[in-house]
């Protein structure tokens, strides 16, 4: 589906969805700003001439482009980018002033924030996983700032690009709102554009699955029947030896929530949360699972595989079936495509199915978005760090960051920004090169909007477009309500919620190893029995009243 232009109807949804910060969903310790007088600065607070400046018809990063430093903490280990080598980045700190120091966790980001807040030492900026429970802490412990106060004080030219849908869905019990999402969308926004965000697929490798005939893999019968015609046929392909599966997330992604929206698995019924993981056509298939374990048709590979080994079997085409978001799989489809076997790239097809042959109900993007960004209490410059977060939530610094500069990676067509050829071609040929020198596209996606970006975005190849054409067809717009209704911190409900899942980690792979069905339900029903004593009814109850509000705050936008 090609990305519809959404210009004049920005401003609309603006007030649906916030500024949103992409693609899903970031710095550290900060230094001195270098005034362009000899006057030193004594506090963060503005000064009074600049106070009277102030316009909330235009951003306030023009009244100080002197140049700062901002550390920027991303949550994320696997985040590689680095800021001021690029074009686009150095084109931004020109512009603004502002140079960034990108930061990333060396472990796992909830740890290293906790630290950092134990610390009192946190960086200017920074973004988590909206899921992440380092983000409530972040807020309830007052380690970082309204960024309504901070806009009213420095930069009112901020609620006009963030809009008010979102500051209202991020808004907490105090009136305050303490962070801005990237990749957010509103059910409204998803109706309206055709853009669901939606990236669950089930895949499989093209010329293998055409091979055989393409099997059906939607019922017990025939998910089974194809596996072992792999293993009576296809043990290798091409050279390479083939693995039947593989699920992203493991348990407590692929093999859980995914698999249930492959299903169409309720997440609620008659507006009572639903028991997903109870669901007979749920524990149909973790049964089916189980037999193609005691046949031999898969391994535990998939349950145990680094990152590492699933990056080297991926690339390598060494995948027969995959429940696989395919937006990890943009940069290895075009490279599949362009290699030794062409047609060795991976399809999305109709995978597992409930009894009723229902099609999936996948998930689509959310308000809440992929990543919050905040801004710390530690910081020596909050009015810099809300007018930056002002200018890269607006049309303008969406623009220099997602196409770099006019004229040398992109012209105006028809009054209309259009990234140069070259550059959408390099997109599918060398995604290193394009993100390394020039920054552009995705590179930078921590305040991505994907209202306002998508309009600039090259047409995608078949072999990308095809698997997101069939998730958008199979999104389930409004169910963007559901994600995210687990307790998280410190809680009692959460400790409870913790327990449940570190021991549903553990039994699944027990259940898809059991020697045979009785012995599948005895381990069920032990781990059912653990999970009440953990404390399930509180976990429900909690998940209950989050959707409830959930509900009240999306019938109030």
């Amino acid at each position: 589906m090609k990305s519809k232009p959404v210009r004049p109807i920005l401003a609309a949804m603006m007030t649906v969805t916030l500024a949103l910060s992409i693609a899903a969903c970031s710095s550290n310790s900060a230094t001195k700003e270098n005034m362009p007088t000899a006057a030193p600065q004594a506090e963060a607070s503005p000064e009074p001439q600049t106070e009277t400046k102030l316009n909330a018809e235009e951003p306030a990063w023009k009244l100080d482009t002197s140049p700062v430093d901002l550390t920027w903490f991303v949550g994320a280990n696997w985040y590689a980018h680095t800021w001021g080598e690029s074009l686009a980045s150095k084109y931004v700190t020109e512009k603004t002033g502002v140079n960034v120091k990108l930061e990333v966790p060396s472990g796992e980001a909830n740890e290293q924030v906790t630290l950092m807040m134990t610390s009192g030492k946190l960086p200017d900026l920074i973004s988590m996983g909206s899921w992440e429970t380092a983000v409530k802490k972040l807020w309830e412990g007052d380690h970082v700032y309204a960024l309504n106060e901070l806009a009213d004080k420095y930069d009112p030219y901020f609620f006009k690009v963030a809009g008010d849908g979102t500051l209202k869905w991020y808004r907490q019990e105090n009136g305050n709102t303490y962070g801005v999402p990237n990749d957010s969308y509103s059910p409204n926004l998803m109706h309206e554009t055709g853009m669901t965000a939606a990236n669950q697929t089930f895949l499989v490798r093209n010329d293998l699955y055409e091979e055989m005939g393409k099997p059906d893999l939607s019922t017990p019968e025939g998910f089974l029947g194809a596996l072992q015609l792999l293993k009576d046929k296809y043990p290798e392909y091409k050279g390479q030896p083939i693995s039947p599966f593989f699920a992203q997330g493991n348990v407590p992604y692929g093999m859980t929530e995914y698999l249930q929206n492959l299903l169409a698995v309720p997440h609620e019924k008659d507006g009572k949360v639903y028991d997903r993981i109870t669901d007979p056509d749920y524990i149909t298939w973790l049964k089916t699972f189980r037999t193609a374990y005691e046949r031999g048709l898969i391994n535990v590979d998939f349950l145990v595989d680094s990152d590492t080994q699933v990056e080297e079997k991926t690339n390598n085409a060494r995948y027969f079936m995959m429940i696989r978001e395919w937006t990890g799989m943009s940069a290895v489809n075009p490279m599949l495509a362009a290699g030794a076997n062409p047609d060795s790239y991976y399809i999305a097809v109709d995978g597992p199915q409930n009894n009723k042959g229902e099609s999936a109900k996948l998930f689509p993007g959310n308000m809440d978005g992929w990543m919050v960004t905040m801004i710390s209490k530690s910081t020596e410059n909050p009015e810099r760090a809300i007018r930056f977060l002002t200018y890269l939530a607006s049309e303008e610094g969406q623009r220099d960051l997602f196409l770099g500069k006019e004229g040398e990676t992109w012209d105006s067509v028809d009054g209309k920004p259009q990234l140069k050829a070259e550059f959408a071609d390099m997109l599918g040929s060398n995604i290193e090169k394009l993100e390394k020198e020039y920054g552009i596209l995705d590179t930078y996606w921590m305040m991505r909007n994907p209202v306002i970006v998508n309009q600039w975005r090259p047409e995608k190849a078949p072999v990308i477009k095809q698997m997101e054409d069939f998730a958008n067809a199979q999104a389930d717009i409004d169910s963007g309500i559901y994600k995210g209704l687990d307790p998280l911190g410190d809680s009692d409900v959460a400790v409870a919620w913790s327990r449940i899942s570190q021991n549903w980690e553990e039994v699944l792979p027990e259940l898809i190893t059991a020697k045979d069905e009785a012995a599948f339900d005895k381990v069920f029903e032990s781990f059912r029995s653990r999970r009440d004593g953990y404390g399930f009814a509180q976990v429900m109850e909690y998940r209950q009243t989050e959707l409830d509000a959930r509900k009240a705050k999306m019938a109030a936008e």
